[in-house]
């Protein structure tokens, strides 16, 4: 699976009320959609489906909200390459399959609207603006397995 986008640059700590906010939860999805990661302006105005994002450390930390993942995935974002995860934010990620992936000094090596590409089986992610390319850290066999059937339910046969 090669993912390749426009990378959003993003700090540590990045918490699941920004991925999913509870404000604007009434709305329809078409207004909803452009509050999420409402804390950098020109995210929630230019972002488009198949960009992706570079983060700090913690990504998706606070509350253990499945839709945080899940807006991301709504809204077409490629994947999420972090410095660290959240555990439950990663394991819902999983859950849902929605590709994200851990690797030391990502947010060093990518500058906001660099292209990224992203080999997730391999764990290889490469900066095709400036040539850098680095290793991130490989998935367990049966997280691939669930990523690739679509997610845990289907991976289970539950659907």
């Amino acid at each position: 699976m090669i993912i390749k986008g426009r990378v959003w640059k993003f700090g540590n700590d990045i918490s699941t009320d920004y991925l999913s906010p509870s404000f604007g939860m009434d709305e329809s999805w078409e207004e909803r959609k452009r509050k999420i990661l409402h804390i950098h302006k020109g995210f929630t105005r230019e972002w488009k489906p198949g960009d992706v994002i570079v983060a700090g450390k913690n990504f998706g930390c606070g509350s253990s909200r499945e839709s945080a993942p899940g807006n991301l995935k709504k809204m077409g974002i490629g994947c999420v390459v972090a410095e660290s995860f959240a555990r439950i934010f990663f394991r819902n990620c999983m859950a849902i399959a929605f590709p994200v992936t851990i690797c030391k000094g990502v947010t060093k090596a990518f500058e906001e609207g660099d292209i990224l590409e992203l080999d997730f089986e391999h764990s290889i992610v490469r900066n095709l603006t400036n040539g850098k390319e680095l290793m991130g850290r490989p998935l367990h066999p049966d997280l691939l397995d669930i990523v690739r059937a679509g997610g845990i339910l289907e991976s289970l046969n539950c659907q």
